[in-house]
């Protein structure tokens, strides 16, 4: 798991805790160097039905416009798809036992912690118990929409 991603409360900072599929500092390099530009992981979630880790760039790719991509597997295969659609996408978090913040990365991604508190459901419904935050990804950032 990779933590990342500082949330600041009144009273505490929490972490964002993250569950890529592949290296995202090796994509992060491959890429940057590949397209001369800086490249960041955001998140993992679902995406056209497959896990995906979801990077981003802040200009536009020179031939397909898009500034988020997803890199995902299917049939033990890598693919790389268009993310923009990223930005519609909710992500609802609740605390974990270690006082950070997790979400649930596909519709039957169940995590319960022993808090009480537990998420599922991915980015087709938010199903929890305990105090749940909204996040969105906007501009590469994952921002409280709560």
């Amino acid at each position: 798991m990779k933590s990342g991603f500082l949330q600041n409360f009144p009273d505490k900072i929490m972490l964002i805790k993250y569950c890529p599929i592949t290296d995202t500092d090796k994509v992060c390099k491959l890429y940057s160097e590949k397209d001369g530009v800086s490249i960041k992981y955001v998140c993992t979630t679902e995406f056209h039905d497959a896990i995906a880790d979801i990077f981003y760039r802040e200009t536009p790719h020179p031939e397909f416009g898009n500034k988020y991509f997803a890199i995902l597997f299917r049939n033990n295969k890598p693919y790389i798809a268009n993310a923009d659609g990223v930005e519609d996408l909710t992500f609802g978090m609740v605390e974990n036992d270690e006082g950070n913040l997790e979400y649930s990365v596909h519709r039957h991604d169940y995590k319960s912690f022993q808090n009480g508190n537990m998420i599922d459901g991915g980015r087709d419904y938010v199903r929890y118990s305990g105090k749940v935050t909204y996040y969105k990804v906007k501009n590469g950032e994952i921002k409280n929409v709560s």
